[in-house]
């Protein structure tokens, strides 16, 4: 099968990102965020009959699409978790350290298309908004309990709403009267209360975020993701992480440089570089963003940065 036409979801930079890990033929790899299949059908495309390649999602629809792959193909397995499970799910399948790490952040098209999983503002559906329908609160259930000072932050440090409080004050006033139950609900009170918007932004492209942002703990899983990933991979081995929002991109951005830049030597200190310890990481060229050809072809790809970073000899724990 094509990789890029896997279930028609439009992989975002699906070749620079494999590119990216340097795939051996005979080396483990991981997909964090399987979808629907895009990035690991072209990594299976260049390992060979010893490779293998573990697939993490939360969605129960993309493992429906991995346990289909993986019927076809011996090499696979399926984790049905987040990716934040990375140390305990590799354990599991007695693996140790592996070659590459990719992960492609944030909310898939076939999540966002189909209404009935209420990511959506542009579709009046019921509010749900979780990756994995099986487990936890729905953002209707969350946004009927939650303190008015909870919904506040979660849209201004999530979404970096301006109009934060006054879309949490008005879901609190609005709920004792009806459930704030449906997409269409959450969008008019967010149209109610953002008085300036940005060009070509619906006003309720913030708040839908910032729900859903919380709702999936996006950013929590990805600062626990991180130091797994740095400890598992292999001397050489690639971590590469598609973010496509500033807020995803800032705590990749952060890890990876903290963790490939050597702390500053007093300038009395009588120490050669190479005596130095060195760091765990090493960055990986420039950040890499879509062609003109791709955002052109898929609109939904510009904001999309990837980074790269490949383990280095120093020893690693992450913190407890």
């Amino acid at each position: 099968m094509n990789p890029e036409n896997a279930l028609t979801h439009t992989t975002v930079l699906l070749h620079e990102a494999v590119d990216a890990l340097n795939i051996r033929s005979d080396g483990i790899y991981v997909d964090g965020t399987f979808g629907r299949g895009g990035h690991s059908r072209l990594i299976l495309s260049r390992l060979g009959e010893s490779g293998r390649l573990v697939v993490f999602d939360k969605d129960p629809q993309a493992i429906a699409a991995a346990n289909d792959l993986a019927q076809h193909d011996p090499r696979v397995r399926v984790v049905h978790n987040g990716f934040a499970t990375l140390t305990q799910a590799l354990d599991d399948l007695g693996i140790g350290a592996v070659h590459g790490i990719l992960c492609d952040l944030g909310v898939s098209s076939p999540q966002i298309d189909d209404a009935s999983r209420g990511f959506s503002f542009r579709f009046d559906a019921p509010l749900d908004m979780r990756m994995d329908t099986t487990r936890g609160l729905s953002a209707a259930q969350w946004l009927a309990q939650a303190d008015e000072q909870d919904i506040y932050e979660v849209i201004r440090d999530y979404g970096e709403e301006r109009f934060a409080r006054q879309i949490a004050r008005t879901i609190v006033a609005q709920r004792g009267e009806s459930p704030i139950d449906t997409t269409r609900k959450l969008a008019q009170i967010a149209a109610r209360c953002v008085r300036t918007r940005e060009r070509g932004q619906d006003p309720a492209t913030r708040t839908f975020q910032a729900v859903r942002i919380f709702i999936n703990r996006e950013l929590d899983e990805i600062q626990a993701l991180l130091p797994q990933a740095v400890a598992r991979l292999h001397t050489g081995g690639r971590l590469a992480v598609i973010a496509f929002h500033s807020l995803e991109d800032r705590i990749v951005k952060q890890f990876v440089k903290s963790h490939s830049t050597l702390p500053p030597v007093p300038k009395w200190a009588a120490v050669r570089d190479a005596d130095l310890p060195q760091p765990p990481l090493r960055s990986v060229g420039k950040a890499v963003k879509p062609s003109a050809a791709e955002t052109a072809a898929n609109p939904r790809a510009r904001s999309a940065v990837l980074r790269v970073a490949e383990r280095t000899l120093a020893p690693y724990s992450p913190a407890k």
